[in-house]
């Protein structure tokens, strides 16, 4: 467990999970709502999303193993993925995709679901952060190693919480521009970080 995996693991977990992104998003879901109601679908949302993504670090590996499914296999299945959402960030598909997700959302459902849906699942917990989930359970051995990467998603967690308290300052500050300059930046980062496990994977199979 060295430095750069850590930093690794960080900036995976940021870029999945997104919470810059979730910003703007989590402002149209909550129209409407008093800062009360806010406050307690933004904790709730974030402990529930990072809960089904701690869930998943634990037992994800052993579900692969009861599915005969290696790590190698997984990993590059798992980097093909993360490489699509990066295209989609890049070139801006994803953040359309999930104001759509609102905007049915808020016309078919309670208020009171949205943490549940679709903020915690699948704008938290969705099919990237999932598999960087499984992904880097895989390359953190051993109880100490365990515990810095459910420390590194509990930040996350708390960096997503406080972007969705400040949500309206975060947007106003941010900007439209400042958003689309920020999500394509990321998008590049985990474009190559995607790349990464993919020849990991490769390696592993070869080997």
């Amino acid at each position: 467990m060295t430095q750069d995996a850590l930093l690794n693991a960080f900036v995976t977990f940021f870029v999945t999970i997104d919470p810059p992104g979730l910003v703007g998003i989590f402002l149209a879901l909550t129209g409407g709502m008093t800062s009360k109601q806010r406050r307690q679908t933004a904790l709730r949302g974030t402990c529930i999303g990072i809960a089904i993504l701690l869930a998943f670090m634990m037992v994800g590996g052993i579900l692969l193993q009861t599915l005969g499914i290696s790590m190698a296999a997984f990993r590059i299945a798992g980097g093909l993925l993360l490489f699509y959402i990066a295209f989609e960030m890049v070139f801006e598909k994803r953040a359309e995709r999930k104001v759509e997700s609102a905007k049915r959302v808020v016309s078919q459902s309670e208020m009171q679901s949205i943490a549940v849906f679709p903020l915690a699942i699948p704008l938290i917990a969705g099919p990237g952060a999932i598999s960087a989930s499984i992904l880097l359970a895989g390359d953190f051995d051993g109880v100490l190693g365990r515990f810095a990467l459910i420390g590194i998603l509990l930040l996350i967690g708390l960096i997503l919480y406080v972007s969705l308290l400040l949500a309206d300052r975060l947007n106003g500050y941010i900007g439209e521009t400042g958003q689309i300059i920020m999500t394509r930046l990321l998008g590049i980062i985990l474009a190559a970080l995607s790349v990464q496990f993919v020849i990991d994977g490769v390696r592993a199979l070869a080997g």
